[in-house]
């Protein structure tokens, strides 16, 4: 059994390697994808100040999945989990759940208390749901149409500390 290692530190190769996990799901368009990137490439040029952090999932030296996550502005305490993604051939090993409990450790250390992820109602996004609700999010909130006509916004949240 292969042992999985976990990294929040940023490198040059995990652009591409970003690039290559979202490309796998086939679930992201084009600019879904550059915006991806985009995010590790802003973390690189500005560092902590980016808001961007990353928790990477390497397996044998390759990263297999990866999160994003920050603070929301203007929040005393909650964070966004912007993306959180594993490589089409690695999935079903458990290392999404790995990826998420491990950003979910790294937000309450850095004082998260609140944590809201947002994803399509759309029928090819219903296992992505399900995950959520596996990790014990809980559905706050349906944006009718939001993406598209017939496409809403699903906003999830997990309350990491409830004397918050």
């Amino acid at each position: 059994m292969e042992t999985i290692q976990f990294r929040s530190g940023v490198l040059e190769t995990d652009q591409d390697a970003v690039l290559q996990i979202v490309k796998s799901s086939g679930f992201f368009n084009n600019e879904e994808q550059d915006v991806a990137v985009e995010l590790v490439t802003e973390r690189l040029e500005k560092g902590e100040s980016s808001g961007y952090y990353f928790i990477f999932a390497e397996l044998e030296d390759k990263v297999v999945g990866y999160s994003c996550f920050g603070p929301i502005p203007g929040t005393a305490s909650s964070y966004d989990l912007y993306w959180i993604a594993v490589d089409d051939s690695y999935r079903g090993r458990n290392i999404g759940r790995q990826i998420i409990e491990k950003s979910e450790q790294r937000i309450a250390e850095m004082g998260g208390t609140r944590i809201y992820v947002e994803t399509s109602s759309r029928a090819q996004y219903k296992p992505t749901r399900h995950f959520y609700l596996r990790c014990h999010y809980i559905l706050e909130a349906e944006l009718k149409d939001f993406y598209a006509n017939g496409d809403s916004k699903c906003i999830f949240i997990k309350i990491l500390n409830e004397d918050s």
